[in-house]
């Protein structure tokens, strides 16, 4: 009998801070395995917040056979073969390094493999998808990709504005992704990202990961079809080398909502407008895989879109891109924005 594809979601969120639990990822077990990268941190955190996260949520991962901490693909491989769930982290902003570019290699050696380098607005590294006028990547942004790269820590243009997006393709010497990303040539949304934009990204060999956000997918509408309409466009544009999914599934759910509700002054109406935001959950997600193949897509793709573009990505750019990086001074201070 033919192994089921693996599985990856490239990013969720548990509530950021150290004593979530993190039991809830149980809900993507599949036969097969699944692969889950998890947010530890965004604008608002610091890197301590970021270290007492990874050290809890690593231990209480380690401790429950139904999930492997990994540090490589033959970590996720093994999971995989074992029908457990491989788990590693991801930041969503820069905000946490502090401006301190030997904080990768230290994020990295906790479990941190993806790094966007803004959230929604401009900050040290470059300009947010949310921002007025984006005026790209900064110095010190173009050096947190060289370093991200030299460390072997992928690079990720979700949430990053147009231009600074665009100069992320062309900085990186190595595959970057929009990890949960869905297309405005499907549905306009100022999160959402360009063609010329998922173009570039397919250049350096990179992955778009199409999202579950209903907001994102069309008007607040977190449907399987949705989710395919997206995946659909993309993979017209580019082909199945370059497509995956990731749900941006947060599993505190209904208190981000009630966040929503009792700040709208904190969020713009695009986010607000539809009411409470609906996502593609865990377990709809494990339907695409079948989704695919009733719409007669060839194996190859299936497997391809389900994990295996997202894993070529992390094979290439989860190991050290640089043997000489440990004799190249970083920068230690972000200039201000």
């Amino acid at each position: 009998m033919t192994r089921p594809p693996l599985l990856w979601e490239q990013h969720c969120c548990l509530p950021l801070n150290p004593h979530a639990d993190v039991s809830q990822l149980a809900r993507y077990a599949r036969s097969g395995g699944a692969f889950v990268s998890v947010n530890v941190g965004y604008a608002p955190h610091s890197a301590d917040d970021v270290r007492a996260i990874t050290r809890s949520w690593r231990a209480r991962l380690a401790a429950d056979a139904r999930f492997t901490p990994v540090s490589s693909v033959a970590d996720v491989d093994r999971a995989a073969q074992q029908n457990a769930i491989a788990v590693a982290f991801d930041l969503e902003d820069s905000g946490p390094l502090e401006g301190d570019l030997d904080l990768v290699q230290e994020f990295h050696d906790a479990g941190v493999r993806t790094l966007l380098p803004t959230y929604n607005n401009r900050n040290a590294a470059g300009g947010g998808c949310l921002d007025a006028v984006d005026e790209g990547l900064t110095a010190y942004g173009r050096e947190l990709v060289t370093q991200m790269n030299r460390v072997g820590m992928v690079v990720d243009g979700s949430h990053c504005g147009r231009r600074t997006g665009l100069q992320i393709s062309e900085a990186t010497t190595r595959p970057m992704v929009y990890s949960h990303s869905c297309l405005q040539s499907v549905w306009e949304h100022p999160r959402n990202i360009s063609d010329e934009q998922v173009l570039a990204c397919a250049a350096t060999g990179g992955v778009v990961g199409i999202t579950g956000v209903g907001i994102f997918l069309g008007p607040n509408d977190a449907s399987l079809q949705a989710l395919l309409r997206h995946l659909e466009r993309a993979l017209d544009l580019v082909g199945p080398e370059h497509v995956g999914v990731s749900t941006d599934y947060p599993f505190d759910v209904d208190d981000f909502n009630t966040e929503l509700t009792l700040n709208p002054h904190l969020f713009p109406e695009c986010f607000t407008g539809w009411g409470p935001i609906e996502f593609v959950t865990p377990e709809e997600l494990l339907t695409v895989e079948e989704a695919l193949r009733g719409r007669g897509y060839p194996e190859e793709t299936v497997c391809a879109v389900l994990g295996g573009n997202f894993r070529r990505v992390a094979q290439d750019g989860w190991v050290r891109g640089d043997q000489d990086a440990a004799t190249t001074p970083t920068r230690r201070l972000a200039p201000r924005p």
